[in-house]
């Protein structure tokens, strides 16, 4: 799976989401147009394998942190370089790219479902267990993981869409992350 994934990463970045076909795909990763269709299904569902695999490190990294009720604070002091890093990295652009270019919109409803719908429901979580444990309260509207995302990604993601901003480095992204968390204490501190 991951060679293909790596040859479609490849074959977006040179002719878009709507010039790859599967067949390309197939073979540049050297494997069948039977096996595509029947791990994928179609395209979107290449997409969505995608989209999946580029956030799973973050996932894990929450369902992790909250099953072992690891101390909230440190916990998202740790992951939001991470996610700051793999939201601006060159493979998300692309696929944010795709959905942004499909008329349908499908695309950007699967990347919606599978990166942001299956990741934010679990800061949240996190969020809600500072608040409970009083290392925070909630913002004046209540929604304490929108004002996360948005201290920490602002609009530097559609930046790098737009191709206004280069991929940071792992040392802007630390940056970028540590002063997002400073100013996200300060507002939300108890």
């Amino acid at each position: 799976m991951a060679e293909i994934e790596t040859a479609a990463y490849a074959l977006f970045a040179q002719n878009g989401f709507e010039g790859t076909s599967m067949l390309a795909v197939a073979k540049q990763a050297k494997a069948s147009n039977e096996t595509m269709y029947r791990w994928y299904g179609d395209k979107n569902g290449l997409f969505d394998s995608m989209v999946k695999r580029n956030a799973a490190h973050v996932r894990t990294m929450l369902e992790k942190a909250i099953k072992e009720r690891v101390a909230p604070l440190p916990t998202l002091e740790k992951l939001a370089p991470v996610l700051l890093s793999m939201l601006l990295s060159d493979k998300a652009i692309l696929l944010n790219r795709a959905a942004a270019s499909d008329p349908t919109g499908g695309l950007g409803q699967l990347l919606a479902k599978s990166g942001r719908e299956d990741v934010l429901p679990l800061i949240k979580e996190l969020l809600q267990d500072a608040i409970q444990s009083d290392a925070l309260k909630p913002p004046d509207d209540g929604d304490i993981g929108a004002l996360f995302m948005h201290l920490l990604v602002g609009d530097q993601q559609i930046r790098r869409v737009i191709g206004t901003m280069a991929e940071p480095t792992q040392s802007d992204v630390r940056a970028l992350a540590t002063r997002a968390i400073r100013q996200f204490v300060a507002l939300c501190r108890k």
